[in-house]
């Protein structure tokens, strides 16, 4: 993931630079960890792109992390900034997929892309919300 992460960059869409999300997860003989990452400009310079990976090894039960790409609405939108906010996951996917969208800036949320995956099992379940369905 590391080495593909330094071959991309934020989006080049001037003056905002929009920030570059993913996400890894590996799962292993039902053990399970996950990588986030965030590409983004260095405080709007389109030539300095920050990249920042966060490892979760053996994450506790009921709790997962999240990045989003803005911190505010303003002119020039501002980049999220330090490590992605903990979050207890809900026991079921809708309702936890409406809770995270509620939460989102309605000026600035474009879409939203949920998973839950059994780890016994290996069932997952998606849901994706589209602004501009």
């Amino acid at each position: 993931m590391e080495s593909s992460l330094k071959k991309r960059s934020f989006e080049p869409d001037a003056p905002n630079y929009t920030p570059r999300i993913s996400g890894l997860m590996e799962f292993n003989n039902k053990s399970f960890s996950y990588a986030l990452s965030i590409l983004k400009s260095n405080e709007g310079d389109p030539d300095s792109c920050q990249r920042f990976i966060f490892n979760y090894d053996e994450p506790l039960n009921e709790e997962g992390h999240f990045i989003h790409t803005y911190e505010e609405s303003s002119e020039v939108l501002e980049s999220f900034k330090g490590v992605p906010l903990r979050v207890s996951l809900e026991d079921e996917i809708e309702e936890f997929t409406k809770k995270l969208w509620k939460s989102l800036d309605a000026d600035n949320k474009v879409s939203l892309f949920v998973r839950y995956i059994d780890l016994e099992t290996g069932k997952s379940e998606t849901k994706i919300i589209n602004k501009n369905k």
